[in-house]
């Protein structure tokens, strides 16, 4: 008899230029997959990001992790990319959670109040807004790098906190 299918799920955060996918844009999709004790982190950038490259990865994500990903960053992806990522799978919303255990704010907020350590301490969406313009235009690899870091933790720092919430 096989042993048991381990699951496969994923966690999801994004960075864009505006809160509004009107106006802004993608720069950045973060993915964590996860199948049992092995992972996986993938990070698609700029012109690199497209729907076909996004599913490719997601192809066996049984289970999408997220935080506010409900309310910004998958109504971002399908406007910009024209998929519906939780159509395809399970999207679980870690923030509504939180929210159950009177944890709120944004997610590095929660992280602190559950003592998730964080090296890039200080960035937030809007400088990570920063960071990807001065990289844009001033082709300074150093924000790029910083930015991806950012997000990194960001994504991975999703997973600690499933872990803490024991969901």
């Amino acid at each position: 008899m096989p042993p048991a299918a381990t699951e496969c799920c994923a966690y999801l955060d994004i960075e864009t230029t505006s809160l509004s996918p009107s106006d802004g844009e993608l720069t950045v999709i973060g993915l964590y997959l996860a199948e049992g004790k092995r992972g996986k982190l993938i990070q698609l950038v700029g012109d690199e990001i497209s729907a076909t490259k996004l599913d490719e990865a997601m192809d066996n994500i049984k289970t999408l992790y997220t935080y506010n990903g409900g309310r910004f960053d998958l109504p971002y992806i399908r406007a910009k990319l024209g998929i519906d990522l939780a159509s395809r799978r399970i999207h679980r919303d870690l923030m509504y959670d939180c929210w159950q255990r009177n944890l709120y704010g944004g997610l590095k907020e929660v992280e602190r109040k559950l003592g998730i350590s964080r090296e890039s301490a200080g960035i937030d969406g809007r400088m990570a807004v920063q960071l990807w313009l001065s990289y844009k235009y001033c082709g300074d690899e150093s924000f790029l790098k910083t930015l991806l870091d950012y997000n990194r933790e960001d994504v991975l720092n999703l997973k600690a906190l499933r872990q803490k919430l024991k969901v």
